[in-house]
């Protein structure tokens, strides 16, 4: 890629494409002119005349005398920087179409390396240049006027692609000579070099002692069979009382039901009748919630093994190419600060440069945040080699530069506090130009935003725009203050027309796929939300030891991070952190299928999301006899059988080559046909014989707003559309699919992010989630009837992923039963009969077994009694009000199709300290707690006077009707204390409605009295029938 290249716009359903050119010129940070070849290193030599030898003589292209025989005799025949055909010079042998330049492509060579290219590549080449039309021949010399922003690739997963420009340093585009570093492959004469190789791992290992009789190539066998990765057990004694007492529960929860069910309250049935609809709906609800969690496991990665196989010293870098997506909208509610910092965290990873590209999404089409990518891009250049100098944890500087420890602590450099003052100063004035930005943001112009070179900004109308893509940093432009190359960083915004369905931020990902795979192709991707920076450096290769594992790798679908959360009170009143979730729940899924997609910090596997199945792996051996008795082993295996099962060992390679031959790849993929060959390497990497003009073309073309139609896009591949929690759908079609994901919990937190903390914006952040899982229960994709063909996704699993779609409904009898003490305190009725010593044994066995169960799981878990019991809190807030409203507004866009909108959480934080947490903004969500909250303190002492006039012998029946209602209070006192404010005072119509409901609700039922049955007259039962 090239990053001086400028915003390329364009349209493909219109033919447009346009480069816009920033007003500066790009600063050479080094000078690359010289008498040195850029291809090879080697001096260019003189001439026969001892003249500099110049072997293009259009652009003057510093290359030597063998690199330029080569690129004739086996490559391109190409100049690397202008594309001109090589004409033989003096003293060069002459080639093939040197008499007749103009009319022979000779294309068919370029970037020829035969460094043993696997068959699977193979294929993907025929069928490039078979079946599909690429663009090449006569169309890429009418093409070649466009700049060539993105190098031509190579189809090697090493690196990802060739650089290729005017003043970048150019890899080398021919094998190595037998005589250089990194040329040698696996050579049983060459042991000189394993031994030594084998002696440096014996030291990483603390094996100092000589072993000359040990055999090096067993060695490095050896080696190799190590995991890079390994389950962690729940310790016996801690997991094994846990499952008692769910099998436990299990049965004094039946028995109890039993007894509710056979002990009805004649004096009032409805109150009964409903208390028993609840508890049987509850009892459903924790079985789906509890048994998933039944095989819990953790994991540990080994980070040295994953260097020892991949990164071997004098050898090319074999760790797997990363493609980092970050996505964005409004960059008034997601600060473009922040997004920079999220961007800086993802430059300054500790992977190697060349496998790091990072795609930021733009759909809002923003100039602020184009503009603030820009003022990044620069700042990258000092602070990613101030961060690997230095090993700066964290690498997002907002936040290294707040934290409050000991920064010296390991900093044994005498220069680290100069360059450290010397980077903060350099930050501080880096804010101020994106506050500068953001301020000239607030009051857009009415003619449209402009460029500095005069042309108007493509995406002033947000609705109606081209698709757009800048290179900010890549192999030309992309060095940092040292010299070294910095990791690419893209701009990509998508083309957006009125009456076309765009899907949101699922819309906006699935883009993003598309044009990662024509620019780079890495085999793997991260998601990043715009707010969640890189907290540890190693998180990628923390990931690589699951995905790069030979053993486990090939069947895993992707690999998810917890997510960890800054800037939420010590408290945490609203339960932000949703670590009983992070901590039990998906620690459980990973015993069983893998844990779900929460829709931030997740790697994954590219073929997984392009709808592939996992690879079949090996059947075990079986046991072979006679047949003639049926105890022993199997019977023996007819020929036609056993081919089958050959066939059957083909795995994915065998697997595609029976697709290629079967399936549609357009109506599939879509009409892109360089895009569908990056589909079939599974390694990744570019086309070899892409040319810059037809990558380019091809990246407008993907990212274009109709590109989808009549494909499967949305449905099969990539992130699914039909629900606003995409993250769920697409990490469940994958299950499906017999894929397993990962769940990996570094000792320090991979990503963080931020949380609104806030409880109306809580509130609507849960309002959104509960939603796009009611738009899942009535898709065609619910987990309750979807997936059961082939049996491929696991029965717990099943069940993780049917309560992820039914918890919403769980607010409608909450509400319920949080409402029946008020009720039962009103009318001095109950919703149990009176019961008996034994019957008491029912209930205090089912809360001595919650109260077991809770405690059992918080000590296998880690999890903090706070933390749980702020969780079964904020369990009830957002039940009975987040959770109600979606119930309703999801039914209402299913049966009347009333769309509600989606809204952006804001990442921005007050300046004080967790001075949004006392910010209070109305929303209808506060009115269902805010009236149950009322009911309850009004039946409590309506109870509490009527037992006072009444006398002693009323106080007994009180007391189960005041623990009830008391449960409900004490789960409400946070939403209680978040209505109050930091001032105390609750706004006036949050006082009106409340009250005026709960007023209403009273004295209706006091004169109604609907669940109470009538009577009339005297008590027969007591004088008789003829009273």
């Amino acid at each position: 890629m090239e990053a001086s290249a400028g915003l390329v716009a364009g349209s493909h359903n219109r033919n447009e494409l346009v480069v816009i050119h920033n007003h500066e010129e790009p600063k050479p940070l080094k000078n690359l002119d010289g008498q040195v070849c850029e291809i090879c290193g080697d001096q260019i030599g003189l001439t026969v005349e001892g003249d500099l030898f110049v072997a293009c003589n259009e652009c003057g292209f510093p290359a030597c005398r063998p690199c330029y025989e080569y690129e004739r005799r086996e490559g391109s025949q190409n100049c690397p920087q202008c594309k001109t055909r090589y004409k033989r010079l003096r003293g060069s042998p002459r080639v093939e179409g040197d008499e007749d330049e103009e009319d022979i492509d000779d294309i068919e060579d370029e970037f020829n390396i035969d460094d043993g290219q696997d068959k699977q590549k193979q294929s993907a080449e025929s069928t490039l240049y078979g079946k599909m039309s690429y663009g090449r021949g006569p169309e890429d010399d009418e093409n070649g006027r466009f700049p060539p922003v993105i190098a031509g690739g190579h189809s090697r997963h090493v690196s990802g692609e060739f650089p290729v420009g005017e003043n970048g340093l150019h890899k080398r585009v021919h094998q190595y000579a037998s005589s250089e570093a990194g040329s040698e492959r696996w050579d049983d004469k060459k042991e000189g070099g394993w031994r030594e190789r084998m002696d440096d791992w014996k030291l990483q290992q603390g094996n100092l002692g000589p072993e000359p009789d040990d055999d090096p190539e067993m060695g490095m066998i050896d080696e190799a069979r190590q995991p890079l990765s390994r389950k962690v057990p729940i310790a016996s004694s801690k997991i094994n009382p846990y499952r008692m007492v769910i099998v436990a529960r299990l049965v004094i929860l039946a028995v109890f039901l039993r007894y509710r069910l056979l002990n009805p309250v004649h004096d009032a049935l409805g109150l009964w009748l409903t208390s028993v609809i609840c508890e049987i709906w509850f009892a459903v609800s924790w079985i789906l919630d509890q048994f998933p969690k039944w095989f819990p496991i953790d994991r540990e990665t080994y980070l040295d093994r994953l260097s020892l196989r991949y990164e071997r010293e004098g050898e090319p870098n074999m760790l797997a190419p990363v493609d980092v997506f970050v996505s964005t909208v409004d960059p008034m509610k997601e600060p473009p600060l922040v997004t920079s910092n999220t961007v800086l965290s993802i430059l300054a990873m500790d992977y190697p440069v060349e496998k790091i590209s990072c795609y930021v999404s733009d759909d809002g089409a923003s100039m602020l945040t184009f503009d603030s990518l820009a003022e990044t891009a620069e700042f990258a250049r000092k602070w990613v080699p101030f961060c690997k100098k230095f090993s700066i944890e964290p690498r997002a500087p907002e936040m290294y530069f707040t934290l409050k420890i000991d920064y010296l602590k390991d900093k044994v450099q005498p220069t680290f506090v100069k360059e450290r003052r010397a980077m903060k100063r350099e930050y501080e004035e880096f804010k101020v130009r994106i506050n500068a930005l953001v301020a000239k943001a607030s009051k857009a112009p009415i003619e449209g935003w402009i460029m500095p070179d005069g042309t108007p900004w493509p995406g002033n109308n947000t609705k109606d725009h081209p698709g757009m893509i800048q290179v900010f940093l890549g192999s030309n432009g992309g060095f940092d203050v040292e010299g070294h190359e910095l990791p690419r960083l893209v701009y990509v915004s998508r083309e957006k027309r009125p009456g076309f369905q765009h899907h949101k931020k699922a819309g906006a990902m699935n883009a993003l796929v598309r044009v990662a795979g024509v620019l780079t192709n890495a085999p793997f991707m991260l998601n990043l939300d715009c707010d969640h920076y890189v907290n540890n450096s190693k998180a990628v290769r923390e990931a690589m030891c699951f995905l790069m594992d030979p053993q486990i790798g090939k069947k895993v679908c992707y690999v998810q991070f917890p997510q960890r959360f800054d800037g939420i009170d010590r408290h945490d009143r609203y339960a932000n952190r949703n670590t009983v979730f992070f901590d039990i729940n998906m620690k459980g899924l990973d015993g069983i299928q893998g844990p779900v997609y929460v829709g931030t910090g997740c790697v994954f596997k590219r073929q997984a999301l392009y709808g592939y199945e996992p690879p079949k792996g090996p059947k075990r051996p079986k046991m072979i006899s006679c047949g003639c008795c049926p105890c022993f082993g199997r019977r023996r295996k007819s020929k036609h059988e056993s081919n089958g099962d050959i066939a059957s060992l083909g795995g994915a390679e065998g697997d595609k080559e029976h697709l290629m031959s079967e399936m549609n790849f357009e109506q599939k993929f879509g009409q892109s046909s360089i895009f569908v060959t990056s589909t079939l390497m599974e390694d990744g990497g570019v086309p070899p014989s892409s040319s810059p003009a037809v990558l380019l073309k091809e990246a407008i073309h993907v990212i274009s707003c109709g590109y989808e139609d009549k494909t499967e896009w949305g449905t099969e591949l990539g992130w699914i559309y039909g629900s606003i929690t995409e993250d769920i759908l697409t990490g469940f079609k994958m299950h499906c699919r017999g894929w397993r994901s990962i769940y990996c919990m570094p000792k320090r937190a991979a990503f963080k992010g931020s949380a609104p903390i806030n409880l109306s914006d809580r509130l609507n952040q849960v309002l959104r989630w509960a939603l796009g899982s009611v738009e899942i229960f009535f898709s065609r994709h619910s987990p309750l009837w979807y997936g059961y063909k082939g049996g491929k996704l696991k029965w717990l699993e099943r069940f993780a992923y049917a309560n992820t779609t039914i918890y919403p409904f769980t607010s409608i009898p909450l509400l319920a039963y949080c409402i029946l003490p008020a009720i039962c305190l009103l009318t001095d009725k109950f919703i149990m009969p009176p019961i008996s010593t034994f019957a008491s044994l029912f209930f205090i066995a089912l809360f001595g077994s919650i109260i077991a169960t809770g405690i059992l799981e918080l000590r296998w878990s880690g999890v903090s009694i706070e933390e749980w019991w702020r969780n079964e809190q904020f369990w009830v807030i957002g039940g009975i009000s987040a959770h109600l409203f979606a119930v309703v507004q999801g039914l209402l866009k299913i049966l009347a199709g009333i769309d509600t909108n989606f809204t952006v959480t804001s990442k921005a934080t007050d300046d004080d300290d967790f001075g949004e947490l006392y910010a209070f903004k109305w929303t209808t969500l506060l009115i269902p707690p805010t009236t149950v909250l009322i009911i309850n303190i009004v039946g409590v002492v309506a109870g509490i006077s009527d037992a006072i006039n009444n006398g002693y012998q009323s106080w007994g029946p009180l007391f189960g009707k005041l623990f009830f209602s008391f449960w409900v209070i004490v789960h409400l006192y946070p939403f209680l204390k978040g209505l109050m404010g930091r001032q105390n005072r609750t706004p006036t119509i949050v006082v009106i409605w409340s009250i005026l409901l709960a007023s209403i609700f009273s004295l209706l039922w006091v004169r109604i009295d609907p669940f109470v049955m009538k009577t009339k007259g005297p008590d027969t039962s007591m004088c008789g029938i003829n009273c």
